[in-house]
This record gives C-alpha cells, sequence and structure tokens, in this order.
C-alpha cells in the first residue's frame, strides 16, 4: 500500500502525511512539481522529526511516476484516486495490498489526464451543501480502510 500526492500545494498537508506515513509503515510518493519548496527545513516543520522513520520517494512529473510504477510492478499496482468528481464511496470499494491511493492537489484536485489514468476512482459520501474536506483528512480516512481491508496495520 502506498500513498501518492500529486503536486500538492500545501506543506503542512504534506508534512502531516508523512507523519502518518512514519507512524503506519506506509511509503509515500510526491509527485512534484509541489506548490511549495519541498525541502528538509518547510518538511521538517511540519513532519516533526518523523522524517527519518519514513519511506518517501519524489517524482519529477506524473509521466516519471508512470514509468517508475511500470517498472516496479510489486510495488505499485492499481491506481486508486481520491476524487469529488466520482460516484463510487470508498467504503464500498476493495482494497488490494500494493494499491496506490493518489490524491490531487489541494486546489484543483487532478488533470483529466490523470482521472482518466486511474484503475479507480472514489470519493468519501458527505454533505451535499459541503464542497470538500481536507486532504490530509481524506487521505488519512482511505488509509485507514485501506489498510483496515488488507490487514496491513503496524504489529505491535
Amino acid at each position: 500500500m502506498r500513498l501518492a500526492l500529486f503536486q500538492p500545494d500545501i506543506p503542512q498537508n504534506t508534512g502531516t502525511l508523512l507523519r502518518l506515513g512514519a507512524c503506519l509503515d506506509l511509503a509515500l510518493d510526491i509527485i512534484e512539481p509541489c506548490g511549495f519548496i519541498f525541502n528538509e527545513k518547510a518538511m521538517r516543520r511540519a513532519g516533526m522529526d518523523y522524517l527519518e522513520q519514513v519511506s518517501y520517494r519524489r517524482h519529477n512529473s506524473w509521466q516519471e511516476f508512470l514509468a517508475f510504477r511500470q517498472m516496479h510492478p510489486d510495488e505499485y499496482g492499481r491506481i486508486v484516486l481520491m476524487t469529488t468528481h466520482a460516484s463510487y464511496p470508498y467504503t464500498d470499494f476493495h482494497f488490494e495490498k500494493n494499491d496506490i491511493i493518489l490524491m490531487g492537489r489541494e486546489s484543483a484536485g487532478v488533470p483529466e489526464e490523470v482521472h482518466h489514468t486511474a484503475d479507480a476512482r472514489l470519493l468519501i459520501p458527505m454533505n451535499p451543501n459541503a464542497r470538500s474536506i481536507n486532504m490530509a483528512v481524506s487521505a488519512a480516512m482511505v488509509i485507514g480502510e485501506a489498510l483496515r481491508q488488507t490487514n496491513l496495520f503496524p504489529q505491535s
């Protein structure tokens, strides 16, 4: 199981998810360009002292990410896009151990090319009068369900 962030805009969300990755032994992929300067100082501020504990990989572009995925099929499985433009709830989806949960940019989601590349497009059911849930909170909700289904939570 992996979490991929497509061109994240907000360093605090990225740091929060890096910390989540460290705590849950979940690898992350950062697909650039980011909407902020991605450096150790910025991430340390948001991710605290968890950066040494998290496994993450940076990709310079969507195409580079796809090429890397193709070269590592055991580690990089289906792309499961979380989007408000889906109709299938994540709670009804059957996650697999090598799925990649893909989160779009906080400000704009993902472009059509990325949307069409995804193997599945899921949403979080919510109040129809609300626009969206914070990206880091959304990712945590979905990762929790995916880890529960696949029994991949770290063992104490």
